[in-house]
């Protein structure tokens, strides 16, 4: 068994790492709305996984979830991908990790992968849907179906011209992870609701982004939302109106979250964010009209 896999019903789920480190935005940058002292407040869990005690920027992972369902093999959120040209988010800018590597390690080549999700289309979630072969940007899994919310789709289509948050923070990013696979018949654009199997579904939870989305696992008596953006740092689950500075609609963006969250506590659901370092993912309680952690998820820590 791969150590960073667990079992929740008859679904396995596997953290694959492409990156961890600093995103070079102390919190009052990334999350400007988080109140006045909570960051130190918490900062006996904050610290080192979400904020660097040395620098005090915020630290994320940029990783996908693979998941092993009747017989599937499912892949939830694909990174920024290596060589891309992102001259407006230097962090990301032609990146060159071992993530394929590290797929292969989990026991899957490009070609075993069946279902690719994107739970919504921004520059570190699409990146890994294609590679680059001489010039060429080329679907990465080619015999799978990518699940893409068809709001997001026509959003950051540039065709359509929209303003969005990001400005040009997402400069190329449909040109050469997202058209291609559009255009190589691999896409399956959906809205609203869409069940990928007994055990998966996924739904619209709009305000990060138009169409951003959550997976829901339901198997045996286990259940778990893999919710995206919709948590980018867990100060944002004891702070749950605390948006990130990407949020498309901030009053959208709190609403879903505090839903979200509220459904996690009442039915013990393992919440997994996209980019939650440490053990990667959380059980959440009600605190008030707030939430708290419950207990990690029995990941080892990520370093």
């Amino acid at each position: 068994m791969h150590p960073d896999e667990i079992t929740l019903g008859d679904v396995s789920i596997t953290r694959v790492k492409e990156f961890y480190g600093s995103v070079e935005m102390t919190p009052a940058e990334f999350l400007p709305e988080s109140p006045d002292g909570s960051w130190d407040e918490h900062r006996g869990w904050l610290e080192p996984d979400f904020r660097d005690p040395a620098t005090g920027e915020c630290r994320a992972a940029l990783q996908t979830w693979l998941l092993r369902s009747e017989g599937r093999t499912i892949l939830v959120d694909t990174g920024v991908g290596n060589h891309k040209d992102r001259p407006y988010a230097r962090v990301w800018n032609r990146l060159d990790t071992d993530f394929l590597d590290n797929l292969a390690a989990a026991g899957v080549r490009p070609e075993d992968v069946d279902v690719v999700i994107n739970t919504h289309l921004h520059i570190d979630h699409v990146g890994w849907n294609t590679r680059l072969d001489g010039r060429t940007w080329v679907p990465t899994f080619p015999n799978a179906t990518y699940l893409m919310p068809q709001r997001d789709f026509e959003f950051w289509d540039p065709a359509n011209e929209h303003r969005t948050v990001l400005g040009r923070g997402n400069q190329n990013v449909f040109e050469d992870s997202v058209r291609p696979v559009h255009e190589a018949g691999l896409t399956h654009l959906w809205d609203g609701s869409y069940r990928i199997d007994r055990n998966l579904r996924l739904d619209l939870a709009a305000g990060h982004t138009p169409g951003s989305s959550v997976l829901a696992l339901e198997s045996g008596g286990d259940r778990a939302l893999f919710i995206g953006d919709l948590v980018h740092s867990a100060v944002q689950i004891v702070e749950p109106d605390t948006n990130s500075c990407f949020c498309e609609n901030p009053a959208e963006s709190r609403a879903t979250r505090h839903k979200l969250l509220g459904h996690a506590a009442e039915t013990n659901a393992l919440v997994f964010p996209a980019h939650f370092g440490g053990h990667g993912a959380a059980e959440v309680e009600r605190a008030g009209s707030k939430f708290a952690i419950k207990q990690w998820a029995p990941f080892p820590r990520i370093s």
